[in-house]
Protein backbone atom coordinates (compact mmCIF):
# COMPACT_ATOMS: atom_id res chain seq x y z
CA UNK A 1 0.00 0.00 0.00
CA UNK A 2 1.65 3.28 -0.88
CA UNK A 3 0.99 5.77 1.57
CA UNK A 4 -0.92 9.40 -0.03
CA UNK A 5 -1.68 12.72 1.67
CA UNK A 6 -3.79 15.24 0.48
CA UNK A 7 -2.15 18.62 1.96
CA UNK A 8 -5.60 20.92 1.79
CA UNK A 9 -4.64 24.33 2.60
CA UNK A 10 -7.57 25.40 2.14
CA UNK A 11 -10.84 23.65 2.58
CA UNK A 12 -11.57 24.38 -0.85
CA UNK A 13 -8.62 22.52 -2.37
CA UNK A 14 -11.36 19.70 -1.45
CA UNK A 15 -13.64 20.03 -4.51
CA UNK A 16 -10.69 19.18 -6.68
CA UNK A 17 -9.13 16.76 -4.10
CA UNK A 18 -12.67 15.10 -3.77
CA UNK A 19 -12.76 12.75 -7.24
CA UNK A 20 -9.11 11.98 -6.73
CA UNK A 21 -9.69 10.51 -3.52
CA UNK A 22 -12.53 8.73 -4.91
CA UNK A 23 -10.20 7.53 -7.98
CA UNK A 24 -7.40 6.17 -5.24
CA UNK A 25 -10.06 4.05 -3.11
CA UNK A 26 -11.42 2.52 -6.50
CA UNK A 27 -7.94 1.18 -7.24
CA UNK A 28 -7.93 -0.31 -3.33
CA UNK A 29 -3.65 0.06 -3.89
CA UNK A 30 -3.30 3.37 -1.58
CA UNK A 31 -3.67 4.75 1.91
CA UNK A 32 -4.96 7.84 1.64
CA UNK A 33 -4.65 10.57 5.00
CA UNK A 34 -6.15 14.36 4.95
CA UNK A 35 -4.24 17.35 6.53
CA UNK A 36 -4.93 20.66 6.88
CA UNK A 37 -2.62 23.39 8.15
CA UNK A 38 -3.89 24.37 12.32
CA UNK A 39 -5.22 27.88 12.18
CA UNK A 40 -6.81 30.03 14.42
CA UNK A 41 -10.38 29.30 13.18
CA UNK A 42 -10.60 25.55 13.40
CA UNK A 43 -13.75 25.67 11.12
CA UNK A 44 -12.10 24.57 7.64
CA UNK A 45 -10.59 21.99 10.00
CA UNK A 46 -13.62 20.61 11.57
CA UNK A 47 -15.63 20.70 8.50
CA UNK A 48 -12.67 18.70 7.21
CA UNK A 49 -12.26 16.00 9.69
CA UNK A 50 -16.37 15.48 9.09
CA UNK A 51 -15.76 14.98 5.37
CA UNK A 52 -13.15 12.66 6.14
CA UNK A 53 -15.08 10.40 8.65
CA UNK A 54 -18.04 10.50 5.96
CA UNK A 55 -16.25 8.91 3.64
CA UNK A 56 -13.95 6.41 6.33
CA UNK A 57 -10.36 7.91 5.11
CA UNK A 58 -7.82 8.98 7.91
CA UNK A 59 -7.49 12.97 9.10
CA UNK A 60 -4.10 13.90 10.52
CA UNK A 61 -4.78 15.76 14.35
CA UNK A 62 -2.46 17.49 16.23
CA UNK A 63 -2.69 20.14 19.11
CA UNK A 64 -0.71 22.76 16.97
CA UNK A 65 1.40 23.51 13.42
CA UNK A 66 4.06 22.12 14.36
CA UNK A 67 3.30 19.06 15.72
CA UNK A 68 1.19 18.13 12.45
CA UNK A 69 3.87 19.35 10.45
CA UNK A 70 6.41 16.38 12.52
CA UNK A 71 3.21 13.71 12.38
CA UNK A 72 3.19 14.20 8.38
CA UNK A 73 7.29 14.31 8.34
CA UNK A 74 7.59 11.39 10.22
CA UNK A 75 5.30 9.22 8.50
CA UNK A 76 7.20 9.72 5.62
CA UNK A 77 4.40 9.85 2.40
CA UNK A 78 5.54 7.67 -0.82
CA UNK A 79 2.83 10.85 -2.39
CA UNK A 80 1.91 14.06 -1.39
CA UNK A 81 -0.60 16.23 -3.11
CA UNK A 82 -0.91 19.51 -3.20
CA UNK A 83 -3.05 22.55 -4.47
CA UNK A 84 -0.18 25.27 -3.91
CA UNK A 85 3.46 25.53 -2.48
CA UNK A 86 2.66 26.22 0.76
CA UNK A 87 5.10 24.08 2.72
CA UNK A 88 5.58 21.12 0.60
CA UNK A 89 9.36 21.08 0.65
CA UNK A 90 9.07 20.76 4.53
CA UNK A 91 6.81 18.05 4.21
CA UNK A 92 7.86 16.13 1.22
CA UNK A 93 10.84 13.60 1.81
CA UNK A 94 13.36 12.91 -0.60
CA UNK A 95 11.33 10.11 -1.97
CA UNK A 96 7.95 11.42 -2.06
CA UNK A 97 5.94 11.94 -5.46
CA UNK A 98 4.82 15.31 -5.13
CA UNK A 99 2.08 15.97 -7.44
CA UNK A 100 0.32 20.05 -7.95
CA UNK A 101 -3.26 19.94 -8.88
CA UNK A 102 -3.66 23.87 -8.11
CA UNK A 103 -6.83 24.82 -6.74
CA UNK A 104 -8.09 27.50 -9.31
CA UNK A 105 -8.12 28.17 -12.98
CA UNK A 106 -9.08 32.10 -13.18
CA UNK A 107 -7.64 35.15 -13.87
CA UNK A 108 -5.00 35.34 -11.25
CA UNK A 109 -1.31 35.06 -12.71
CA UNK A 110 -1.10 33.25 -9.13
CA UNK A 111 -1.38 29.98 -11.71
CA UNK A 112 2.08 30.59 -13.43
CA UNK A 113 3.85 31.94 -10.29
CA UNK A 114 2.79 29.68 -7.23
CA UNK A 115 5.04 26.52 -8.25
CA UNK A 116 8.27 25.35 -7.23
CA UNK A 117 11.33 22.84 -8.69
CA UNK A 118 9.90 20.13 -5.92
CA UNK A 119 6.79 19.59 -7.62
CA UNK A 120 7.25 16.42 -9.39
CA UNK A 121 4.10 16.39 -11.96
CA UNK A 122 1.43 18.93 -12.74
CA UNK A 123 -1.85 18.36 -13.57
CA UNK A 124 -3.00 20.84 -16.41
CA UNK A 125 -6.44 21.43 -17.29
CA UNK A 126 -5.75 22.20 -21.10
CA UNK A 127 -3.86 22.05 -23.87
CA UNK A 128 -3.51 25.67 -24.07
CA UNK A 129 -2.37 26.39 -21.08
CA UNK A 130 -0.10 23.28 -21.38
CA UNK A 131 1.67 25.04 -23.73
CA UNK A 132 1.79 28.61 -21.92
CA UNK A 133 3.33 26.87 -18.96
CA UNK A 134 5.88 25.49 -21.42
CA UNK A 135 6.86 29.14 -23.34
CA UNK A 136 7.57 30.15 -19.16
CA UNK A 137 9.77 27.04 -18.64
CA UNK A 138 7.40 24.76 -16.56
CA UNK A 139 8.22 20.98 -16.55
CA UNK A 140 6.56 17.98 -15.69
CA UNK A 141 3.45 18.69 -16.67
CA UNK A 142 0.32 16.13 -17.20
CA UNK A 143 -2.30 16.92 -19.23
CA UNK A 144 -5.51 15.25 -17.32
CA UNK A 145 -8.24 18.05 -17.50
CA UNK A 146 -9.75 19.62 -14.68
CA UNK A 147 -11.03 17.35 -11.95
CA UNK A 148 -12.83 19.32 -9.62
CA UNK A 149 -15.02 19.22 -12.65
CA UNK A 150 -15.29 15.45 -12.89
CA UNK A 151 -18.35 15.56 -10.72
CA UNK A 152 -20.32 17.26 -12.86
CA UNK A 153 -21.19 13.72 -14.60
CA UNK A 154 -21.83 11.52 -11.19
CA UNK A 155 -24.08 13.99 -9.04
CA UNK A 156 -26.96 12.06 -8.88
CA UNK A 157 -30.92 13.02 -9.86
CA UNK A 158 -31.96 12.65 -6.77
CA UNK A 159 -29.05 14.41 -4.73
CA UNK A 160 -30.07 17.39 -6.90
CA UNK A 161 -33.99 16.83 -6.31
CA UNK A 162 -33.09 17.17 -2.59
CA UNK A 163 -31.49 19.65 -2.81
CA UNK A 164 -34.09 21.75 -4.78
CA UNK A 165 -36.39 20.92 -2.59
CA UNK A 166 -34.27 21.87 0.28
CA UNK A 167 -33.94 25.32 -1.31
CA UNK A 168 -37.49 25.50 -2.12
CA UNK A 169 -36.59 26.69 -5.08
CA UNK A 170 -40.13 28.05 -7.47
CA UNK A 171 -40.01 25.59 -10.36
CA UNK A 172 -41.92 28.19 -12.24
CA UNK A 173 -38.55 30.39 -12.14
CA UNK A 174 -35.40 30.17 -13.71
CA UNK A 175 -32.54 30.38 -11.29
CA UNK A 176 -29.22 32.44 -10.90
CA UNK A 177 -26.11 31.36 -9.77
CA UNK A 178 -24.18 33.90 -8.32
CA UNK A 179 -20.21 33.14 -7.74
CA UNK A 180 -17.67 36.14 -7.30
CA UNK A 181 -14.31 35.68 -6.10
CA UNK A 182 -13.10 37.71 -3.04
CA UNK A 183 -10.40 40.11 -3.92
CA UNK A 184 -11.02 41.95 -6.62
CA UNK A 185 -14.44 40.97 -6.19
CA UNK A 186 -17.95 42.30 -7.29
CA UNK A 187 -19.59 41.86 -4.42
CA UNK A 188 -20.05 45.90 -2.89
CA UNK A 189 -21.27 47.30 -6.42
CA UNK A 190 -23.43 44.26 -7.86
CA UNK A 191 -25.48 43.17 -4.56
CA UNK A 192 -28.08 45.68 -4.15
CA UNK A 193 -29.42 44.42 -7.71
CA UNK A 194 -29.90 40.99 -6.87
CA UNK A 195 -32.75 42.25 -4.70
CA UNK A 196 -34.69 43.33 -7.84
CA UNK A 197 -33.52 40.01 -9.98
CA UNK A 198 -34.56 37.53 -7.32
CA UNK A 199 -38.30 39.26 -8.44
CA UNK A 200 -38.36 37.31 -11.03
CA UNK A 201 -35.45 34.67 -10.83
CA UNK A 202 -34.22 32.37 -7.66
CA UNK A 203 -30.79 33.42 -6.83
CA UNK A 204 -28.28 31.33 -5.55
CA UNK A 205 -25.02 32.74 -3.65
CA UNK A 206 -22.22 31.13 -3.41
CA UNK A 207 -19.59 33.36 -1.76
CA UNK A 208 -15.62 32.21 -1.90
CA UNK A 209 -14.82 30.67 1.22
CA UNK A 210 -12.47 33.50 2.01
CA UNK A 211 -15.43 35.83 2.35
CA UNK A 212 -16.69 33.68 5.71
CA UNK A 213 -13.25 32.68 6.90
CA UNK A 214 -11.10 35.44 6.38
CA UNK A 215 -12.06 38.69 8.63
CA UNK A 216 -10.74 41.30 6.26
CA UNK A 217 -13.72 39.44 3.90
CA UNK A 218 -16.41 38.81 6.90
CA UNK A 219 -17.96 42.10 5.52
CA UNK A 220 -19.10 40.42 2.34
CA UNK A 221 -20.94 37.33 3.90
CA UNK A 222 -22.76 39.98 6.30
CA UNK A 223 -23.89 41.98 3.47
CA UNK A 224 -25.44 38.74 2.02
CA UNK A 225 -26.69 37.56 4.95
CA UNK A 226 -28.54 40.36 5.70
CA UNK A 227 -30.18 40.44 1.97
CA UNK A 228 -31.18 36.92 2.37
CA UNK A 229 -32.99 37.73 5.32
CA UNK A 230 -36.52 38.09 4.16
CA UNK A 231 -36.05 37.22 0.67
CA UNK A 232 -37.64 33.80 0.22
CA UNK A 233 -36.08 33.84 -3.31
CA UNK A 234 -32.63 34.48 -2.18
CA UNK A 235 -30.69 31.75 -1.25
CA UNK A 236 -27.61 32.06 0.46
CA UNK A 237 -25.14 29.15 0.88
CA UNK A 238 -23.55 28.92 4.14
CA UNK A 239 -19.82 28.16 4.74
CA UNK A 240 -20.25 24.37 5.22
CA UNK A 241 -21.29 24.20 1.80
CA UNK A 242 -18.09 23.82 -0.18
CA UNK A 243 -18.98 22.41 -3.03
CA UNK A 244 -20.32 24.34 -6.02
CA UNK A 245 -21.10 21.92 -8.44
CA UNK A 246 -24.26 20.42 -7.71
CA UNK A 247 -25.35 23.99 -7.69
CA UNK A 248 -24.13 24.34 -11.40
CA UNK A 249 -26.21 21.90 -12.70
CA UNK A 250 -29.29 23.49 -10.68
CA UNK A 251 -29.01 27.01 -12.14
CA UNK A 252 -30.12 27.96 -15.41
CA UNK A 253 -27.37 30.84 -15.73
CA UNK A 254 -24.14 32.00 -13.96
CA UNK A 255 -23.00 35.72 -12.80
CA UNK A 256 -19.63 35.52 -11.71
CA UNK A 257 -16.37 37.96 -11.85
CA UNK A 258 -12.88 36.74 -12.13
CA UNK A 259 -13.99 33.61 -10.59
CA UNK A 260 -12.65 30.05 -11.91
CA UNK A 261 -16.39 29.37 -12.08
CA UNK A 262 -16.68 30.64 -15.30
CA UNK A 263 -14.62 28.13 -16.97
CA UNK A 264 -16.09 25.02 -14.87
CA UNK A 265 -19.51 26.15 -15.88
CA UNK A 266 -18.45 25.86 -19.78
CA UNK A 267 -19.56 22.20 -19.85
CA UNK A 268 -22.67 22.66 -19.37
CA UNK A 269 -22.91 25.54 -22.38
CA UNK A 270 -25.23 27.60 -20.25
CA UNK A 271 -25.51 31.76 -20.49
CA UNK A 272 -22.57 33.20 -18.31
CA UNK A 273 -22.33 36.58 -16.87
CA UNK A 274 -18.92 38.65 -16.43
CA UNK A 275 -19.09 41.64 -14.09
CA UNK A 276 -16.37 43.53 -14.30
CA UNK A 277 -17.57 46.31 -11.48
CA UNK A 278 -14.26 45.86 -9.25
CA UNK A 279 -14.31 47.91 -5.73
CA UNK A 280 -10.07 48.14 -5.76
CA UNK A 281 -8.20 48.36 -1.98
CA UNK A 282 -7.52 51.96 -1.71
CA UNK A 283 -3.76 51.34 -2.16
CA UNK A 284 -4.78 49.27 -5.34
CA UNK A 285 -6.82 52.27 -6.55
CA UNK A 286 -3.80 54.71 -6.41
CA UNK A 287 -0.85 51.85 -7.26
CA UNK A 288 -3.08 50.22 -10.28
CA UNK A 289 -0.31 48.82 -12.05
CA UNK A 290 0.82 46.84 -8.87
CA UNK A 291 -2.68 45.55 -9.27
CA UNK A 292 -3.13 44.70 -12.59
CA UNK A 293 -0.27 42.45 -12.31
CA UNK A 294 -2.03 40.16 -9.81
CA UNK A 295 -4.13 39.43 -12.99
CA UNK A 296 -4.30 37.44 -15.99
CA UNK A 297 -4.76 40.18 -19.06
CA UNK A 298 -3.76 38.11 -21.72
CA UNK A 299 -6.18 35.38 -20.42
CA UNK A 300 -9.33 37.80 -19.57
CA UNK A 301 -8.92 39.47 -23.05
CA UNK A 302 -9.45 36.32 -24.98
CA UNK A 303 -12.50 35.55 -22.92
CA UNK A 304 -15.34 35.81 -25.42
CA UNK A 305 -17.70 33.49 -24.09
CA UNK A 306 -19.28 35.88 -22.15
CA UNK A 307 -21.79 38.46 -21.62
CA UNK A 308 -19.41 41.59 -20.20
CA UNK A 309 -20.92 43.82 -17.90
CA UNK A 310 -18.87 46.97 -16.73
CA UNK A 311 -22.19 48.99 -14.85
CA UNK A 312 -23.98 46.81 -12.24
CA UNK A 313 -27.03 48.46 -13.48
CA UNK A 314 -27.03 46.33 -16.90
CA UNK A 315 -27.15 43.09 -14.61
CA UNK A 316 -31.15 43.03 -14.94
CA UNK A 317 -31.57 43.22 -18.70
CA UNK A 318 -28.10 40.71 -19.30
CA UNK A 319 -29.96 38.21 -16.74
CA UNK A 320 -32.99 38.45 -18.90
CA UNK A 321 -31.66 38.42 -22.69
CA UNK A 322 -29.69 35.89 -21.82
CA UNK A 323 -32.39 33.66 -20.00
CA UNK A 324 -34.30 34.43 -23.44
CA UNK A 325 -31.71 33.65 -25.79
CA UNK A 326 -29.63 30.89 -24.14
CA UNK A 327 -28.52 29.34 -27.46
CA UNK A 328 -27.04 33.21 -28.28
CA UNK A 329 -23.79 32.22 -27.57
CA UNK A 330 -23.83 28.40 -27.56
CA UNK A 331 -21.06 28.25 -30.53
CA UNK A 332 -18.58 30.23 -28.71
CA UNK A 333 -18.97 28.63 -25.12
CA UNK A 334 -18.44 25.31 -26.66
CA UNK A 335 -15.18 26.45 -28.56
CA UNK A 336 -14.22 27.97 -25.37
CA UNK A 337 -14.60 24.41 -23.94
CA UNK A 338 -12.30 22.96 -25.70
CA UNK A 339 -9.65 25.84 -25.71
CA UNK A 340 -9.99 26.17 -21.74
CA UNK A 341 -10.86 22.28 -20.86
CA UNK A 342 -8.89 19.76 -22.02
CA UNK A 343 -11.77 16.38 -21.85
CA UNK A 344 -14.75 16.67 -19.53
CA UNK A 345 -15.91 13.09 -19.84
CA UNK A 346 -15.53 12.86 -16.02
CA UNK A 347 -12.54 11.34 -16.39
CA UNK A 348 -9.56 13.92 -15.49
CA UNK A 349 -8.83 12.13 -12.03
CA UNK A 350 -8.25 9.16 -13.70
CA UNK A 351 -6.19 10.25 -16.13
CA UNK A 352 -3.91 11.92 -13.48
CA UNK A 353 -3.74 8.59 -11.20
CA UNK A 354 -2.77 6.79 -14.84
CA UNK A 355 -0.21 9.03 -15.00
CA UNK A 356 1.15 8.68 -11.05
CA UNK A 357 1.18 4.50 -11.99
CA UNK A 358 3.00 5.56 -14.94
CA UNK A 359 5.36 7.25 -13.42
CA UNK A 360 8.82 6.80 -14.96
CA UNK A 361 10.89 6.41 -11.90
CA UNK A 362 12.75 3.10 -10.40
CA UNK A 363 14.12 4.29 -7.67
CA UNK A 364 10.85 4.98 -6.32
CA UNK A 365 8.87 1.87 -7.44
CA UNK A 366 5.72 3.40 -8.22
Amino acid sequence: MKKVLFETHHLYYWANFWPIVEELKNRRNYDIQVSIPKRDSRSEEIQLMDICKKMKIQFIQSENEQRRLRAIIDQKFDIIFVGNVGQLKEIASDTTITIMVYHGIGLKNSYYTDIDDRVDMRAVESKHRLEELKIQGHKNLILTGFTKIDRLQTVKKNHLTSLRNKLNLCTKKKTVLYAPSFYPSSIERIHPYLIELSKDFNVIIKLHAFSWEQKKYHYQSTLFLNLSQGNSNIFLLQNNVHDIIPYYLLSDILVTDISSTMFEYLPLDRPIIQVECYSLKIKHRILQKRFWKKMDLKRQQEIDFVYNIKDPEDLLNRVYFAIENSDDMSALRKSACEHYLYKTDGLASCRLVDALEDYNNEDRNI
